[in-house]
């Protein structure tokens, strides 16, 4: 793995330990364990080539610690992806609260560089994701957890932007909730399109933050 591979895995496996920090005990921590080990297993063979007993294996526990946990990997695989999402949209949210707290006015593009520095996920969080999408085209529980998931995301990011709109006083060209939708699927775009072009974790963090910035100029400005 590269040096931003790396990287990309600790701030992942920094917000599986979240679950359950030091000193927790029980089922929070073996949760984590599971967590811990899942990804890296996933890492290693991708969320088809997983298993359960792989996953327990690596953390050191039966197959009836995982299912007391977890129904199926991909359950697990979600709670993953919803503890590094909480991670992340946990420190956007810190920045829009910090912002207002400044006295001096940013322009739009300024707002939304500040917002995005440093939450771009790795490569691998890319492939993993992009897994996930599939098997929920193809199986039906998999896409209820995946849609419950896109629209909890959608409503933190609209709630950040009226937060924005409202201290920055800016003018929306669209409702909140659809910049937030057209935002994620821009991120997500140039996310892709990125991986696909073998370009690493830093080449990936500026063309997906470039498209957002433009996509942020195009929909919003300031009110006169």
């Amino acid at each position: 793995m590269s040096a931003d591979g790396t990287a990309a895995a600790q701030h992942v496996l920094q917000a599986i330990d979240g679950i359950a920090p030091d000193g927790v005990r029980g089922r929070e921590r073996t949760k984590a364990r599971l967590m811990r080990a899942a990804y890296e297993v996933f890492a290693e063979v991708g969320l088809d080539g997983a298993s359960v007993e792989a996953i327990c294996e690596r953390a050191g526990f039966t197959r009836g610690a995982f299912y007391s946990n977890f129904s199926t990997k991909e359950e697990l695989f979600f709670e993953l992806v919803r503890a590094v999402t909480d991670r992340k949209l946990e420190a956007v949210s810190q920045r829009v609260d910090g912002l207002r707290a400044q006295d001096a006015a940013l322009t739009p593009n300024e707002l939304v560089q500040s917002v995005l520095d440093g939450t771009v996920e790795g490569l691998l969080d890319v492939v993993l994701m992009s897994e996930i999408r599939l098997r929920a085209m193809r199986d039906d529980e998999t896409a209820r957890a995946y849609l419950a998931w896109a629209s909890s995301l959608i409503d933190r990011v609209e709630g950040m932007i009226e937060s924005l709109a409202t201290s920055y006083d800016l003018r929306l060209r669209l409702p909140a909730r659809d910049i937030a939708r057209l935002v994620l699927t821009v991120w997500e775009d140039a996310l892709i399109t990125a991986a696909i072009e073998r370009i690493d974790d830093e080449g990936l963090r500026r063309r997906a933050e470039l498209r957002t910035q433009q996509l942020a100029l195009a929909l919003v400005d300031t009110a006169p």
